[in-house]
């Protein structure tokens, strides 16, 4: 192994957004592997690509190709050896990579919860008739609007500084980010209560670090398995086979997470109609090995109660 180890002379090169917690999240990647191998910083390189998803922010995700514009770019790179490793922010990720790359190594995964975020109010219970809310995620305006179908929902995207001035400028009272993202950032403050996942369940993935890379690559994978988190994997393998069923994207609302009890994996799932003015919810319990099986069933029960155009 220490033939094949990174070095200043020939780095690792991760590839990664822009963004704050973007680069946060690859510079962790590369804490973890410094860690795992006594190496120094400059073994590594982090490579900073821009992505469709972060050059156009005037325009819903649905009506710009969804999930794959925040990745196809940094794919792009890895395929052609630009790049090593791609750190990505798993709830962003098509359930299916390119030919040619893998996803199987991920960090330890963090608080799954949403936070609500307003200058004014503590909770969703303490919007007044009528307030605005702002959010760029069907699924949590989708759960909003089946809860409190008085209020008025507005497109809503940018990173958090960008977000946080809109709700300054009156753009809308509140918004919704990940606790993962606002503690990784140091900004837990921005939070005026997190949302427990019975109140509101979070995106599939939510919370999850993912380090893609290229399939034949066997150096990197050897470098990447003494990081991977073996619970975090189990568990994503439950909810993203949930979420393959459904044929998830960012024009269908779901929600899922998946909890290991012990030998048991407990895998919740909701679907929603777009306007939310229906949901279909379920769980289902069986072993951790057998998560990808259990994500399948559960697709298939709330797919069948649900019935036939639902997503419509």
């Amino acid at each position: 192994m220490s033939d094949d180890l990174p070095t200043p002379a020939r780095p690792l090169k991760i590839g990664t957004r822009g963004s704050a917690l973007a680069l946060w999240q690859a510079h962790e990647t590369r804490r973890s592997l410094m860690a795992a191998f006594a190496l120094p910083e400059d073994a590594f390189e982090i490579v900073v690509i821009k992505v469709t998803g972060d050059q156009i922010q005037d325009k819903a995700l649905r009506e710009i190709g969804g999930k794959g514009l925040f990745t196809r770019e940094i794919e792009e790179a890895l395929l052609d050896g630009s790049i090593d490793i791609a750190v990505h922010s798993m709830k962003d990720m098509p359930t299916v990579q390119p030919e040619g790359l893998i996803l199987d190594c991920y960090l330890p995964r963090a608080d799954v919860r949403d936070a609500f975020v307003s200058p004014r109010y503590a909770s969703i219970d303490d919007l007044p008739q009528g307030a605005t809310v702002g959010s760029s995620s069907l699924r949590r305006r989708a759960q909003l609007a089946l809860r409190r179908p008085d209020l008025q929902l507005v497109e809503f995207r940018g990173n958090v500084q960008t977000r946080m001035r809109k709700l300054d400028e009156g753009v809308a009272d509140a918004t919704f980010l990940a606790m993962a993202g606002l503690t990784r950032l140091g900004m837990t403050e921005v939070a005026r209560s997190a949302i427990a996942p019975e109140e509101m369940l979070p995106a599939v993935a939510q919370g999850a670090i993912g380090v893609e890379r290229r399939l034949a690559d066997a150096r990197t994978a050897a470098l990447l398995s003494h990081i991977h988190d073996t619970e975090t994997g189990l568990r994503l393998a439950a909810e993203r086979a949930f979420l393959a069923r459904l044929d998830g994207s960012c024009e269908t609302p779901i929600a899922g997470l998946a909890v290991i009890e012990g030998d048991s994996l407990w895998l919740r799932g909701e679907i929603l109609r777009p306007d939310g003015s229906a949901a279909v919810a379920g769980d289902r319990r069986g072993p951790v090995r057998q998560g990808a099986d259990i994500g399948r069933a559960l697709a298939d029960e709330l797919l069948a109660r649900a019935g036939a155009g639902f997503f419509d």
